[in-house]
């Protein structure tokens, strides 16, 4: 019986042929294109730091945990082991977990939770739940996750309705552009890998990494907006793009500013 930590021994292969361009990687473009997660790291406490300096404890661990995700993104698809894939999609549980424990909006707890802390408490056990469950088939982990995105739609759909502020409405439509762009991608490897092998083209889950990184670039500043909303009353947040407005591409971050005004 070959060893959970054996190349090739998870249940899930991706379209990119093995070992095609490196006797060492398994799917080299896969691998290398989880690059995209160090610079999301590093381009959420850089861009945001104003907000880094009020709230550090949970930029610090999301920062620190989305390098971990591309961390064992990139050993998962290296070695395509039994370990790797459950380390890779474990780590993005536990992302999503710690993301919701510390951004997730009070008016939305269920009538049972009183307190942020009962929350932190709420979201602990049933991540630990869904960390063993996730155990059992682990072929089904990822469309479990892609899942959670609908969740996270819906709240931005209901944080929209309540904000004015063309900025953050133009942001969330182009989250939503590069996140239909990424999960088309994502589902185009998994389903049409017989397509895309025909005309020797089977890199589109490395399209997924970047593209869901860059959604996530959008995200984050969204979050980080409504956030300073509820739990900052003393900043008014402002949207600003990285390196100018005039530029075609940008990058969105939030700046603290002047006393909170209601949006």
């Amino acid at each position: 019986m070959p060893s959970i930590f054996s190349y090739q021994s998870a249940e899930i292969d991706w379209c990119e042929g093995n070992f095609e361009h490196s006797t060492v990687i398994a799917e080299y473009y896969n691998t290398i294109s989880n690059v995209s997660f160090f610079i999301l790291s590093a381009a959420l406490l850089y861009l945001n730091r104003q907000y880094c300096q009020q709230r550090a404890v949970p930029m610090y661990f999301i920062s620190g945990l989305l390098l971990c995700v591309g961390v064992f993104s990139m050993y998962f698809h290296m070695t395509l082991s039994y370990v790797g894939q459950l380390l890779d999609e474990l780590s993005i549980l536990w992302t999503l977990a710690v993301a919701y424990s510390f951004w997730y909006p009070k008016v939305y707890f269920p009538r049972c939770i009183k307190s942020r802390k009962h929350f932190f408490w709420l979201s602990g056990v049933t991540t630990v739940v869904s960390t063993l469950m996730s155990f059992i088939k682990p072929a089904f982990n990822a469309y479990a996750l892609n899942c959670i995105a609908f969740h996270l739609l819906y709240l931005t759909w209901c944080e929209l309705k309540k904000c004015n502020d063309k900025r953050v409405h133009r942001m969330a439509a182009a989250m939503v552009v590069w996140w239909a762009l990424a999960i088309t991608s994502w589902l185009s490897d998994r389903w049409l890998c017989w397509l895309w092998q025909a005309i020797s083209f089977p890199y589109f889950h490395s399209f997924w990494h970047v593209l869901i990184a860059v959604s996530l670039l959008y995200c984050f500043p969204l979050v980080i907006y409504f956030d300073v909303n509820y739990e900052m009353p003393t900043f008014k947040p402002k949207l600003g793009y990285w390196p100018s407005d005039s530029w075609p591409v940008v990058v969105p971050y939030v700046a603290l500013e002047e006393p909170h005004k209601q949006c």
